[in-house]
């Protein structure tokens, strides 16, 4: 037995000494370094390790927590003692509960662990690479900076049920900005690249360049005019109508009926052929996981199949108000993507006359119990099915429902973010412009 598994034990045993009646542990070591460069000069370099615990206690139906920001035995009782007497004061939740789990699969086979540390002159290199390649790029005026960063952290989750499972996991990550044009004609763009293998990261001198040509594509932007347009968005922010899935489809906003999806389960949400996934057991992937949270096992989930909504993303205590099983999404959703369509970008873009690619979105204007959608945004226009000048400080507006119906995927899609959507192409989405 591991340290980190003796000290969640020891801390099992005293809840329950406490007064308790079930309780989980959890505990997460971790370690990280980075780097920050910039015009050449390395600007920072950082080490931190964090030790993080929480305790959930119940006492009957009453329940509480408490955490620490470190990990020390001698604490144990008091905190156990502490959570017991919250619990003991707290109004009965009859939904909530530590629910059973089978005992954890071999998180080996999922390979998240890349237990080779990097120097620091390692990360140091992988940022000038990415730096230096974009400030190489013709037009390129200025950088703000490049990255480099590695982690690693140890996940324990454990109940005085019976459950016990760790798991660890690695992060590599490179990011690189660059700057085109002077004063107030200066546009930026980026790119990155995360993995939990270092061998997996992208080669950084790539994204520099990637981030460079970007930059300077964005160069001297109008303001579009006011229409109702056809909308292509690019991957990078693709993502981000899939967040807004998640968070209409999730339990709790189901339980309280603060969703504009609180009625549509088995209806057709997006078109014949949609599906998106959450996968918690791919190889490698960023969010891939063992267990959730609540130590329930991970199983790949269609929750769109065919354009129908199939399921609510459940917790034990969501599952419980409304009648149903968890889906094992405590804590969220993990590898959530959109699986890609037939058509390459360039197809979808080919019968569009005048619309939009969108490459940055802006705010968060989105109301997620009418579905109502408003963010800011910059990309480029479509003309004759080709890209054409960049445009800028225009609002896209819609309803999510709708916009749903009218999602087309493309066939691009890349696992690089952990919620993950290749292009789309949206149908009829007003443009405030000039």
């Amino acid at each position: 037995m591991s340290a980190l598994q003796e000290q969640a034990q020891a801390l099992l045993r005293a809840a329950r000494e406490a007064g308790a009646d079930v309780a989980e542990v959890g505990l997460n070591v971790g370690t990280s370094i980075g780097v920050q460069r910039r015009l050449g000069k390395v600007e920072e370099t950082e080490r931190a390790e964090t030790r993080e615990l929480g305790l959930r206690v119940f006492v009957g139906k009453c329940s509480a927590s408490v955490s620490a920001s470190s990990i020390d035995p001698a604490a144990f009782a008091r905190l156990a003692a502490q959570a017991v007497a919250m619990a003991r004061v707290v109004p009965q939740d009859p939904y909530a509960e530590i629910p059973a789990a089978p005992p954890p699969m071999d998180a080996a086979l999922l390979d998240l662990d890349d237990p080779l540390e990097p120097g620091m002159e390692v990360l140091i290199a992988r940022a000038a690479a990415a730096e230096d390649a974009a400030l190489a790029v013709p037009g390129i005026t200025n950088s703000e900076g490049a990255s480099a960063s590695w982690s690693r952290s140890e996940s324990l989750h454990a109940t005085s049920l019976g459950f016990a499972g760790l798991y660890a996991r690695s992060y590599h990550g490179v990011s690189v900005t660059a700057i085109a044009g002077e004063g107030t004609g200066m546009q930026r763009d980026y790119d990155f690249s995360s993995a939990g293998h270092g061998a997996d990261l992208e080669d950084p001198a790539a994204l520099g360049r990637r981030a460079a040509e970007q930059a300077l594509a964005r160069l001297n932007p109008v303001r579009p005019k006011t229409g109702r347009l056809p909308v292509l968005f690019h991957p990078r922010v693709a993502g981000s109508f899939l967040g807004h899935l998640a968070g209409a489809i999730s339990g709790a906003a189901i339980a309280r009926k603060t969703s504009f999806l609180k009625d549509a389960l088995g209806q057709a949400v997006f078109a014949p052929g949609v599906g998106i996934i959450d996968d918690p057991l791919r190889v490698r992937g960023r969010r891939s996981r063992p267990f959730d949270r609540e130590g329930q096992p991970g199983q790949r989930r269609a929750f769109i199949e065919n354009g129908v909504l199939t399921s609510w993303i459940l917790d034990t205590r969501s599952a419980n108000q409304l009648g149903l099983k968890t889906t094992g999404n405590a804590g969220g959703v993990s590898n959530f993507y959109m699986e890609p369509g037939a058509l390459s970008p360039r197809a979808l873009m080919a019968d569009i006359a005048e619309g939009l690619f969108v490459t940055e979105l802006i705010g968060m204007g989105v109301n997620g119990i009418t579905g109502d959608y408003s963010r800011g945004a910059a990309g480029f226009m479509i003309r004759n099915g080709e890209l054409a000048e960049p445009v800028a400080e225009f609002t896209l507006a819609g309803n999510l429902r709708e916009m749903f119906a009218a999602l087309t995927p493309a066939n691009d899609l890349e696992f690089k973010r952990g919620t993950d959507a290749p292009t789309l192409r949206i149908e009829g989405m007003t443009l405030a412009g000039s």
